[in-house]
């Protein structure tokens, strides 16, 4: 790099007052000093060697590697989908199609929920999200998920606990049925309240 390239550079490193102007100059007066595109590269390529030396480059994911072939034609939006797996982003999808998810799974996550009134909410909480999703007008795909019964789901999510509950006390007889004394007592005191 010769002399002239350097001094060049040497003007994109910001020092202290070098952006405020003399006693005699005001800032409308003064132009801001013509920056070529020459100047810029020799500048970016001085951060870069700096930031080899001090090794921060050092630990990158494919480092000795060749970079992985990708088809642009054929997946224009490959960043996007390398980004969504890479940070495991979830819940990006259309509401429509985030509710049929959401679907397919409500038994599963009904059944994880400890009282008849948290599995109430839950489906209350479900078909209102399916009541929003079509009344919004942005459009996207169709909302064709259907309404849950929150009696039928109530019901259900007894009969399976019940059954879980079978299958229990099938593979260990020696557990206790029933609920405890503390859980007994509990019920009461919510009854009379």
């Amino acid at each position: 790099m010769n002399e002239d390239a350097r001094s060049r550079a040497a003007r994109y490193r910001l020092e202290p007052g070098a952006d405020t102007a003399g006693p005699d100059e005001t800032e409308d007066d003064a132009p801001p000093p013509r920056r070529l595109p020459e100047d810029q590269t020799l500048w970016v390529d001085q951060q870069i060697r700096a930031a080899m030396a001090r090794g921060e480059f050092d630990d990158l994911p494919l480092a000795g590697k060749p970079l992985p072939h990708i088809d642009t034609a054929a997946e224009p939006d490959w960043w996007l989908k390398r980004f969504i797996e890479r940070e495991n982003i979830t819940g990006v999808l259309p509401e429509a199609l985030q509710l049929r998810k959401d679907d397919a799974v409500l038994r599963d996550v009904l059944d994880t929920l400890r009282s008849e009134r948290a599995v109430r909410e839950a489906v209350e909480e479900f078909n209102r999200r399916i009541v929003a999703a079509r009344r919004q007008l942005q459009g996207g795909p169709p909302v064709v998920t259907q309404l849950r019964d929150i009696e039928v789901e109530a019901a259900a999510w007894h009969q399976r606990r019940a059954a879980r509950a079978r299958e229990r006390l099938a593979a260990d007889p020696s557990e206790p049925t029933g609920p405890g004394p503390i859980r007994r007592a509990w019920d009461r005191l919510r009854r009379r309240g």
